[in-house]
């Protein structure tokens, strides 16, 4: 008999915690499953650590070669036999329960929800994306969270509200089996998204689902590659945003802060102005953003002299 659901793990190098994570895959209550092990063309053992497992609902398929997590999280749906699809990170972990209330989810929902998404507990990061080893935050926002009577793709197109290990989502959801850019090594999560609620609503629960761990090597802590990874959800998207110029305005606007941020100063410069133009109002709010953050510079303090004074902003 085939599973209900294939929960895809795609790994690379990351023997170190890939037991935890399949073992909370495995541990689940929600039992009707197959585990996927994509391995994207690791130079560790991961071929023996996961036939370690004596759970004859695991599967082990090896890549040729590394193509980063979307041509991973591809080749597994390949080789998926299951009516829903789930995906697990190889240094994260599912809370208990989450198949289960996800599942339960889905029988209570319309029949063109075909998604159900929750929330992640984020351990290395916090609220303003700051990075640390005392850090956490829930990801994605709460107050942002998505509804189903709303313009779900103008959400979207602004804030990714789907980390693809904090959903469940139907397999027919999409019309292909190639459902991540292989070219995208980070951010391809989001441009799915954008893709996806072009033909499926998404309903976002608030209960956290996954505990998220930010490592040295993590995706999320490349501004680099998350800047790549904008450029080609704006370049794949271009139709769609031809129609939406205030989402396209506030996009070029994130644009050029990541490049900014990530020293580009000049590069960032066309993006600005671009956005601006495409949305002239939105530099109202970037004008209060510069404003509120030179408030804080204000009143946080400098050094005179070796002694600290404090400089109030209201003088």
């Amino acid at each position: 008999m085939e599973p209900t659901v294939s929960v895809i793990l795609p790994t690379f190098n990351r023997t170190r915690t890939l037991a935890a994570a399949m073992t909370s895959v495995l541990t689940q209550s929600y039992r009707d499953i197959e585990l996927i092990v994509v391995d994207d063309c690791s130079t560790e053992d991961v071929e023996g650590l996961v036939r370690s497992f004596a759970d004859d609902r695991v599967r082990y398929v090896r890549r040729i070669a590394n193509g980063g997590a979307g041509a991973a999280r591809n080749t597994g749906l390949a080789a998926a036999k299951g009516r829903y699809i789930a995906f697990q990170d190889s240094d994260d972990i599912w809370l208990p329960g989450k198949l289960m209330r996800q599942m339960a989810l889905f029988a209570e929902l319309p029949g063109d929800v075909r998604v159900v998404t929750g929330g992640k507990i984020v351990y290395g990061r916090d609220a303003t994306f700051s990075y640390g080893p005392a850090k956490v935050a829930y990801a994605p926002s709460p107050e942002g969270r998505l509804r189903l009577d709303e313009d779900q793709l103008g959400h979207f197109l602004l804030e990714n509200r789907i980390s693809v290990q904090n959903a469940l989502f139907r397999r027919d959801c999409y019309d292909s089996m190639a459902w991540f850019d292989p070219c995208a090594r980070a951010n391809e999560d989001w441009e799915f998204a954008v893709r996806l609620v072009q033909r499926s609503r998404v309903y976002e629960d608030v209960e956290p689902v996954v505990l998220g761990f930010i490592s040295s090597d993590s995706i999320s802590s490349s501004t680099r590659k998350q800047t790549i990874g904008m450029i080609r959800i704006m370049r794949k998207n271009r139709a769609v945003l031809s129609t939406r110029p205030k989402q396209r305005s506030r996009m070029m606007i994130d644009l050029a802060i990541a490049l900014a941020k990530d020293g580009k100063k000049k590069r960032s410069l066309p993006f600005l102005f671009a956005g601006l133009r495409a949305y002239p109002l939105h530099a109202l709010g970037l004008f209060a953003s510069l404003l509120r953050r030179g408030v804080r510079s204000l009143t946080r303090g400098r050094s005179v002299k070796g002694r600290t004074e404090v400089v109030r902003a209201a003088g």
